[in-house]
Formats: structure tokens, sequence, C-alpha cells
């Protein structure tokens, strides 16, 4: 993670509680990586919002399924 991005609150406390093994600071959020069971990693961030109230939203593409991943985007 690069020092120069300032991350949003609500993703600090995302990561605090999820705590991925991998991830990409975005301008918009992070890309979270190397998910084995995306189908489970995915139930379980929304739940980790949904607990915490955070203002993050989950985008996820076809295309982010070949390398286990989502994003995590502050709303």
């Amino acid at each position: 993670m690069s020092e120069n991005h300032k991350i949003d609150l609500d993703l600090q406390k995302f990561i605090k509680a999820y705590e991925p093994n991998k991830y990409k600071v975005l301008k918009s959020g992070i890309e979270v990586r190397g998910i084995t069971d995306i189908h489970r990693g995915l139930a379980f961030a929304k739940e980790v919002i949904i607990r915490l109230k955070l203002k993050l939203s989950i985008n996820h593409t076809a295309e982010m399924t070949v390398y286990g991943g989502f994003e995590v985007l502050v709303n």
C-alpha cells in the first residue's frame, strides 16, 4: 500500500475487519485480490459493510473472477 494515498476511514475499518491478504488502493476505494472462494468472499464483505454500517459498496465483474477480485468503493 502506498503512503501517498489517504484511505477513507470506512475503508480502514473494512480492511481491519475483512483482513484481505492482498489489496490495491484505488482512487475511489480498494481492489481486494486473491480470493479463492469468490462467492464466500463477497458475502463476507457485504456482511462486514452491513454490520459496521460502512458507507461502502461492492463492485464485481466477471473479469475480476479470473484473479479472485472485487472492488470496495467509497459511496
